[in-house]
């Protein structure tokens, strides 16, 4: 096992760099999710090494990443569709239940460990406040915080994240330098672990035409004849912390059998049980409203079963998904609104983008994590990338 590294590791090379290609749709072009438009993430990493309370703080591998469509104050007056859907409920997210609701989202959403959800949802409420000082004062303003169990490696019941480090996540994703999106241990997926290997945060992108489910696959030129619409961009963020190791499915090559069978990684000292939760944020640019969206939402689970996940009991998996599509004003001088969507007899395209984005997202954030040491010396060490391409390889799975 390499020896980790005394701060974040950099992150390593991304799977489809390396000849993995999951699916057949095309990817956008950063194979993200900030390839929908008006799409931003931003990370804070909080890495510390400090004696244990009360002495110090302790150690800390955690952070926050915030999720943002459109600008602070314009998402507020003027709200995204969304949905939600759960898969098994080991887990919290904070603004569902208004999602499920009223099916629209209104503030950024931000990722973190599961015991500092209260403290991030905090200092969310007064950074947007500051952000958004257009709002009246009667405006209830509640953000989305979700949230994974980073406590193996984090010492999470010392709430190792503040309102500066929500301030900061959102600073990076607002900043004039935001861009393609990082990935593996940084921001919430610093502590993060994922078939028992190191995990934290991964993306994906496909692009995807609506084509009518009852014309014939048959021909590319039907597919093509099916619908006049534009291509769209469906784009996956996930917090992998799930899984045990021997399920680990790397487009249908079974790796974590053959890793086992070999002795590698000896993570005994978890307790080997399938814990900690997945959460996975879905974007799209098409015009859809929320229930279509929390369909689109429950997709996800289908892809993370693609890679070994079986939603264990105590794994909490939480999606969301929202559109930039179209927009819902927070208030309206009219009864009625008109608005064009996408039918739901053109959707299944968008349901094999979201499987796919997902289970690709989940393998991005698995290669892309290298070896992180935590508190009390727990070590949770990167996917043997090597081995892992040996093994692709000898199934045919890899494309050079």
């Amino acid at each position: 096992m390499p020896s980790p590294p005394p701060s974040p590791p950099r992150p390593r090379a991304r799977p489809r760099d390396l000849g993995i290609v999951i699916g057949r749709l095309p990817p956008g072009p950063t194979d993200s999710i900030v390839d929908v438009a008006n799409v931003r993430v931003g990370h804070q990493t909080v890495w510390r090494d400090e004696p244990a309370p009360p002495a110090g703080r302790g150690v800390a591998r955690t952070g926050v990443t915030a999720i943002v469509p459109f600008g602070v104050g314009e998402l507020f007056r003027s709200r995204v569709p969304a949905g939600a859907a759960v898969l098994n409920g080991a887990g919290e997210a904070i603004g569902i239940t208004s999602i499920g609701e009223w099916g629209t989202l209104e503030t950024p959403i931000f990722l973190t460990s599961s015991m500092a959800i209260g403290r991030v949802y905090d200092g969310a409420v007064a950074a947007l406040v500051e952000l958004d000082e257009t709002a009246g004062d009667n405006d209830a303003l509640m953000p989305v915080v979700a949230e994974c169990d980073d406590g193996w490696l984090n010492t999470s019941r010392r709430v190792q994240v503040d309102e500066a480090d929500v301030r900061a996540a959102l600073a990076a994703a607002l900043g004039l330098e935001a861009g393609p999106t990082a990935g593996g241990a940084l921001g919430a997926g610093t502590g993060m672990i994922c078939f028992e290997l190191k995990g934290g945060i991964g993306t994906a992108s496909r692009m995807v035409e609506p084509i009518d489910r009852r014309t014939s696959w048959a021909t590319p030129e039907r597919r093509r004849s099916s619908s006049s619409a534009p291509t769209y961009t469906v784009g996956v963020l996930a917090l992998t912390n799930f899984g045990r190791i021997e399920r680990l499915t790397v487009d249908g090559v079974r790796v974590g059998e053959a890793l086992v069978a070999e002795g590698w990684p000896d993570t005994g000292a978890r307790g080997r049980r399938e814990r900690g939760s997945c959460i996975v944020v879905v974007a799209t640019d098409a015009p859809l409203l929320g229930p279509a969206l929390e369909r689109l939402a429950r997709r996800a689970g289908l892809g993370l079963a693609r890679t070994g996940s079986t939603a264990g009991h105590g794994s909490g998996e939480i999606f969301l998904a929202f559109s930039t599509g179209t927009r819902i004003p927070r208030g309206s001088q009219t009864a009625m609104r008109t608005v064009q969507l996408v039918d739901d007899e053109y959707l299944d395209p968008f349901f094999g983008a979201v499987v796919d984005a997902t289970e690709a997202a989940v393998m991005d954030s698995l290669f892309r994590a290298d070896t992180v040491e935590g508190r009390d010396g727990h070590v949770v060490p990167g996917l043997p990338v090597e081995r892992t391409l040996e093994l692709l390889s000898a199934a045919g799975r890899l494309v050079r």
